[in-house]
């Protein structure tokens, strides 16, 4: 599977969050604005993390927060929030966490396959560091491997 669409809506830069929650809010209401989910699902991402811990926390300062498809989704997208300062989720080994992408996946089949294309993004160690400093949607694009819109 290809990445979600990446829309620049779904992208927001140098945010501000108390906490891992306001965090995750922020990527869900990313979600929101680009039309791929509807504004329950930052509830449903977060409800995954208080059920499961903080398992979204993939590598040092990167978070994938996601939920399961469900009536929150529209259709699958991704977003990215990187964090003006970095936020702790409690992850023993990757907190804090400077950039959150959010994950809607609208099948079930196809979810697993989406969370394996995002990470092979990160295979360079390098990906992190750059979203983190990007100053602009198009630079998070072209880090992120898709094409601007």
């Amino acid at each position: 599977m290809s990445l979600p669409p990446l829309p620049e809506s779904a992208i927001e830069i140098d945010a501000f969050a108390a906490d891992w929650r306001a965090a995750v809010r922020l990527s869900g209401e990313a979600l929101v604005r680009s039309g791929a989910a509807k504004p329950g699902y930052a509830d449903e991402m977060i409800r995954m993390i208080d059920n499961h811990g903080p398992y979204v926390v993939i590598a040092p300062g990167l978070a994938l927060a996601h939920a399961r498809p469900g009536p929150q989704v529209i259709a699958n997208g991704l977003s990215v929030v990187t964090l003006r300062e970095p936020v702790r989720f409690g992850h023993a080994h990757n907190d804090p966490v400077r950039v959150v992408l959010g994950l809607a996946i609208s099948e079930a089949g196809a979810h697993l396959a989406a969370v394996a294309a995002v990470a092979n993004i990160f295979n360079d160690s390098s990906a992190i560091n750059e979203l983190a400093a990007a100053t602009s949607a198009a630079e998070v694009q072209r880090i992120m491997g898709v094409n601007p819109s």
